[in-house]
């Protein structure tokens, strides 16, 4: 099995090379797909020395900023493995945790896997009280309209058959790609299995970038994406 981990990348200079020396850890017959989606901190320059330095590195650069959506669009037209990944660039999100999201794929019983912060026991940073209300909320009207029972559909951690992602054609640019993913998967009826994923989150001073906008955004696009493409 060979793995297509995309990692969108939009200024995260000071956590690039570590999330990239983590991702290389883990001993899998593995590609990076990394799109840097415009960057301006010169996270540009050192995802050029990290390709030169790995030859499993693949980069690709956006020349404006479009959002994570729009790095996950290219980042698939560009896969190669059997099964894909989603990585975030920043620290939240710990490639330790990939043997247990890849389990259900390999023993042949899922299609899709989530990775929940809101299962199971692993450990996780006490953080922001409203973007958890925000994240249940959101989840339950994606559930509702899905018919699915999922606990964290915002979650970054998702990981897919290589044939999933054939048959998607991803519209947001933003944020919005998280329910518009689940929303088309839910529609063709993959088979998706949860499993529970340690959380390290940061705040705003140390580079979050989602915000209660992209909130109410998610529930335009649950609605959008489960009536219309």
């Amino acid at each position: 099995m060979k793995l297509s981990i995309v990692i969108p990348v939009y200024n995260e200079k000071k956590t690039l090379a570590e999330i990239v020396r983590r991702v290389q850890a883990t001993p899998y017959n593995k590609e990076l797909i990394i799109v840097d989606d415009a960057s301006t901190d010169g996270s540009r320059e050192i995802l050029r020395q990290l390709a030169q330095e790995y030859d499993n590195i693949r980069p690709f650069f956006h020349e404006r900023n479009q959002g994570k959506g729009a790095a996950l669009r290219t980042g698939f037209s560009h896969v190669q493995g059997d099964v894909v990944l989603i990585q975030d660039a920043d620290l939240e999100y710990n490639p330790i945790d990939y043997p247990e999201l890849l389990k259900p794929i390999e023993r042949g019983v899922a299609d899709v896997v989530y990775g929940s912060r809101l299962i199971g026991a692993a450990p996780h940073r006490v953080l922001f009280f409203w973007h958890y209300v925000g994240n249940k909320v959101v989840t339950t009207l994606s559930n509702m309209f899905t018919n699915l029972n999922l606990t964290d559909m915002e979650t970054c951690y998702k990981v897919f058959k290589a044939e999933v992602l054939q048959d998607i054609q991803i519209k947001s640019n933003r944020f919005g790609v998280e329910p518009e993913l689940t929303a088309k998967i839910a529609k063709k009826r993959w088979r998706i299995y949860e499993v529970p994923i340690s959380y390290d989150g940061r705040d705003y001073s140390e580079g979050k970038k989602i915000t209660w906008r992209d909130g109410i955004a998610a529930v335009y696009y649950i609605i959008r994406f489960s009536f219309w493409d």
